[in-house]
């Protein structure tokens, strides 16, 4: 790994639950040793993409970082773009969705909607890293990523969050394979239990996968009829958010299937 790769690695650490991190985690988090962080940390500082809490010896990110995203979104407005789509998605089936964005080699929840027909609900957090073996999230984006992408995940120890997490990479691509054929993936608790979330893939203007639009409802909501509803609003939604970044779906991806 490169002095740049690490260096932004480094920055992956932060999320909701780390907003601040001292020196010593971040050097137990990444694995590597005191005085490499300390000085990429540093070099981080310098360029204004970490900053240190006042009266603390923690840091946190920095200006630049939001510098970055703003340009980001300007140039590819998918944030504003899909905040309608969840919003009517949401209100549709009665569920919370979220849109999942690549970033690098990591899938992070970027936005998400909730629905006030139900009291209980999924909970999402923005910016949460989400597995790419565990998710539907997840699924949906490997369906549809090249293969060395794919082989460089499934080679890597794959995580059981919970009792229902796929972690035989075999049956993983079998599923891979299913969700190629029908544009749709599904996980029941392989994230969270008593979660069943369907989603799919989001495309860029390059036909590439970008991310993965999701529904996550409680796993004792899951009626036959929303076994329906939920795939048939989905299916439309990801298209109708694909259009509207100015994206294109590749020529194998399903577009016609009926839920």
């Amino acid at each position: 790994m490169g002095t740049v790769s690490k260096a932004l690695t480094l920055l992956t650490y932060f999320n909701h639950g780390r907003l601040e991190i001292g020196l010593s985690d971040l050097t137990r988090l990444s694995g590597m040793n005191k005085a490499t962080v300390y000085r990429l940390m540093a070099e981080l500082q310098s360029a204004g993409f970490v900053e240190q809490v006042d009266g603390a010896r923690s840091y946190r990110l920095g200006p630049q970082v939001l510098r970055l995203a703003a340009l980001r979104e300007a140039s590819v407005p998918i944030l504003s773009a899909s905040r309608r789509v969840l919003r009517e998605l949401s209100e549709e089936t009665g569920e919370t969705t979220h849109l999942s964005l690549l970033q690098g080699d990591q899938l992070a929840s970027l936005s998400h909607a909730y629905s006030p027909r139900n009291a209980t609900k999924v909970m999402m957090e923005d910016a949460e890293v989400l597995t790419f073996h565990g998710t539907a999230s997840g699924l949906a984006v490997l369906a549809y990523s090249d293969a060395v992408f794919v082989d460089a995940v499934l080679t890597q120890p794959l995580t059981a969050r919970t009792a229902h997490t796929q972690t035989d990479p075999a049956a993983i691509r079998a599923e891979l394979l299913e969700v190629r054929q029908t544009g749709l993936a599904q996980s029941v608790g392989g994230f969270e239990a008593e979660v069943h979330s369907h989603a799919v893939p989001i495309f860029g203007p390059d036909r590439a996968v970008l991310g993965a639009l999701a529904v996550a409802a409680p796993t004792s909501r899951m009626t036959d009829e929303q076994r329906t509803a939920i795939p048939r609003a989905l299916r439309a939604a990801g298209l109708a958010l694909t259009e509207r970044i100015g994206g294109a779906c590749p020529p194998e991806f399903p577009t016609d299937i009926a839920a």
